[in-house]
Formats: C-alpha cells, structure tokens, sequence
C-alpha cells in the first residue's frame, strides 16, 4: 500500500533552552484542554502550580481548549487562569509551548502570566542529557486532513484575518470548531488516532543531537525505547479530572531521571 503519510516536515531552527545549574527539579506536563467545564481540573492545575518543588514548569502545548486571542484572557474564566498561571511564573520557571488548541497564545498573555515562550522544537540540556521537546501534532504525519488546516492557520496572513474579527465571533466560531473535533472523535477509538511518526522523529532527534523525545498531543502516555538505539520518548498525559476516569500526570525530571507523578483531584 501506498505511504498515507503527509510530506515530510524539515527540522526548524530550534530554540536551545540550558537549565541553569541551581535548577534541580524539571516538570512537564501538557494538554490540560482549560475550559470551565473542567473545574476540578483547573483547581488540581492551580493547587499543584502553587506546590509543585520544580524549579521549571515546561508546558507544552494545549494548555487550554481554544485560544482565540489574548484578548480572551479577559474573560472572567481565563481571567482566573492568568492569575494562578501568574503566581506560579513569579516563583518558577514558567515555560509555554502552543498547541494545535491554543496556537494564537502571544506574548500579551506570556507577559501576564510572567512565563517564558516555549517554541516548537526547543532542545532543552539538562542534567547532562539534550532532550528535544515539541507539541507532537507536527509529526502526526498520517493525520493529512489536520495537517493540511494546521498549514492554513498557522499562516500570519490567517491570522490576522481572524484576529481582526471580534471577540464573540471567534468564540462563536471556536465552539463550532470544537463541536467538530468532538463529533469526528465518537466515530474514532484511541487506538486508532494518529501517532508520531517515528522515521521523522528520528531525523528531528537525530538533527537536535538529542537522544530523549518529549511531547504530549496523542494522549497515549508513555515512557518507551523510540526511533534508534538509545534513544527514547516520553508522551505526557492528558488532563481530565471532572469525566470519566481521572487522568492527569506529571513527568518530572531530575539528575536520577524520570519520574511519572500521579495527580488527584482535590
């Protein structure tokens, strides 16, 4: 059968993130899907945020549902968002990364938060190992149809486009989005969504230098040997504390490695 993958993406220029020696304790984690159907989650985000002994909070991507602009942290719902996001960013490194939600976070909501744009890639040294970190939906290549409206709106002329309409209208048109992305997500399983693809990912790591792969996006967390001898990845969890069975996991890195962090709800 013929490749359905999309087209091979090159490596981009990464960002190079050095963990300064007085950091001793690095924390992952990635879509939490914020939205205020999600209470439990949000108060569990924000009582781990103010806890959490991590000298860095690396967020890589999906922080919140939908991101329509920064001017929709305004919004009474992500109004509370950026306060505890805020708190957390004047004691900690705060690093964000956009996802395929929330891809029109700037620098607006950055600066509120006091947290450090994270780009995609960033290799990241720490602890004597170079780990290269992205999103995940960048390598999805099978998953053509969203690859093909990731390339549209990830354009700056789209976005100014729709960032000139008005607030209400891109919520309005986020929801219609959103119930979408819900509907084509009952006609699949987990088991069938896309992956990363492992020969590009190679190329990635390879070109990065790095032998560890960390990203969130698939939802199917896990800690795994990936793409050459060696090397491994490691696929955060998704959040969700409020439906169905609780899921919500730190990834924390130390000098003695990984360490996957069970959270409960509070």
């Amino acid at each position: 059968m013929p490749d359905a993958r999309g087209p091979v993406p090159p490596f981009p220029a990464p960002d190079i993130l050095y963990a300064p020696p007085s950091w001793r304790c690095i924390d992952f984690i990635s879509d939490l899907h914020l939205h205020e159907d999600l209470p439990r989650t949000t108060q569990a985000l924000a009582n781990y945020l103010a806890s959490t002994p991590a000298d860095a909070v690396l967020m890589l991507g999906d922080i919140f549902e939908a991101w329509v602009g920064d001017d929709m942290r305004t919004q009474p719902y992500e109004a509370a968002c950026v306060h505890f996001l805020a708190q957390a960013g004047t004691r900690l490194h705060l690093g964000m990364m956009v996802g395929n939600r929330d891809f029109l976070l700037g620098e607006d909501m950055l600066t509120d938060c006091h947290a450090h744009r994270l780009a995609a890639p960033t290799v990241l040294h720490a602890f004597g190992q170079t780990l290269l970190l992205i999103h995940g939906d960048e390598l999805c290549l099978t998953d053509t149809d969203y690859l093909r409206f990731r390339q549209q709106v990830r354009h700056p002329a789209w976005q100014s486009t729709f960032l000139s309409h008005p607030l209400q209208a891109r919520l309005a048109q986020a929801r219609q989005m959103r119930e979408a992305s819900q509907m084509k997500q009952q006609t699949q399983t987990p088991e069938t969504w896309a992956d990363v693809d492992e020969s590009t990912a190679e190329q990635w790591m390879r070109a990065a230098g790095a032998a560890t792969l960390i990203h969130g996006h698939t939802h199917h967390p896990a800690d795994q040997p990936f793409a050459f001898e060696g090397a491994s990845r490691h696929v955060l969890s998704d959040w969700d504390l409020d439906h169905g069975s609780p899921r919500a996991q730190i990834l924390r890195l130390t000098a003695t490695g990984f360490e996957r962090i069970p959270l409960a709800s509070s």
